[in-house]
């Protein structure tokens, strides 16, 4: 008896450092990388606009080689949407394009459906970063309510991100300049 109040006091324990770390964490995350491709804006942003090309950089999709995808609309046109279900790394969920600016910006809504639900922001930014070449900004932005906004500290959810939109842009890179 002794040794199960000492277990539901450990549980309590943590279930209490948890939500104390969840008060004094924020609710919002943004992270942004960036990168210059030896290549033009409109052949950069023409790449990034059509979303059936992520499959060749972008590292969640190639999580997956039997993800099972789903695309309605015009690629490249406000409205289109990318869908994906995938094996427990990847999740599923669906991509939207919400707004282009040519040769400029191109935003995303992301909806998550497994394995958590969750609504997120993307933004493509590219222009001019000397003769021939891009500079593409990749920001990816959303809340976590509470208490889950827990997990932002104790994963280091932005430090991870970071590095898959860091690896995702090198991809990116290498595709286009070869």
């Amino acid at each position: 008896m002794k040794a199960l109040f000492i277990v539901i006091g450990i549980i309590v324990s943590l279930l209490v450092i948890f939500l104390v770390i969840a008060i004094f964490t924020k609710n919002d995350y943004s992270v942004k990388r960036s990168i210059t491709v030896n290549r033009p804006v409109n052949e950069v942003y023409s790449y990034l606009s059509n979303l059936k090309n992520q499959k060749d950089y972008n590292t969640w999709v190639m999580k997956d080689p039997n993800l099972k995808e789903t695309f309605t609309g015009t690629d490249g046109t406000v409205g289109f949407v990318y869908a994906w279900d995938g094996n427990k790394e990847v999740g599923a969920g669906e991509q939207e394009i919400t707004k282009l600016i040519p040769d400029q910006e191109i935003d995303m809504e992301i909806r998550f459906k497994r394995p958590f639900e969750g609504l997120g922001k993307v933004s493509y930014q590219t222009g001019p970063a000397g003769n021939n070449q891009t500079e593409i900004s990749w920001t990816m932005s959303s809340r976590m309510p509470f208490p889950m906004n827990a997990m932002l500290a104790l994963f280091n959810i932005e430090k991870k991100l970071g590095k898959d939109l860091d690896s995702s842009l090198e991809n990116v890179k290498r595709h286009l300049e070869q």
